[in-house]
């Protein structure tokens, strides 16, 4: 039996190909615009006014939820004790409290 020697040939390294280059895009040749186009625009443009400034509105009565209301008059009455040292009728403190609350948001 002969003995066959395997030989072994390295795989030349793939060479990379150049990309292909695109030619470049052709620009678009500028297109005039029609005059009714521009007339257009001008009036567009004139028909735009400035924004009308806004009054402040005068003050308008929030309604407050009852919750809210019972939060505020509580909040009231406990700042109206607090002025008198705590010694006064805290009924007293809560009805002056409501009245409060009410010129406020009526």
């Amino acid at each position: 039996m002969s003995a066959k020697k395997k030989t072994t040939a390295k795989k030349a390294p793939a060479k990379k190909k150049a990309a292909a280059k695109k030619a470049p895009a052709k620009k678009k040749a500028a297109t005039k615009k029609s005059p009714a186009k521009k007339a257009a625009t001008k009036k567009k443009a004139s028909a735009k006014k400035a924004p009308a400034k806004k009054k402040a509105p005068a003050k308008t009565a929030k309604t407050l939820s009852p919750e809210e209301r019972y939060q505020r008059v509580e909040f009231e009455a406990y700042l109206l004790a607090e002025k008198h040292g705590f010694a006064g009728d805290p009924s007293s403190y809560w009805i002056e409290a409501e009245k409060i609350v009410d010129s406020q948001f009526a």
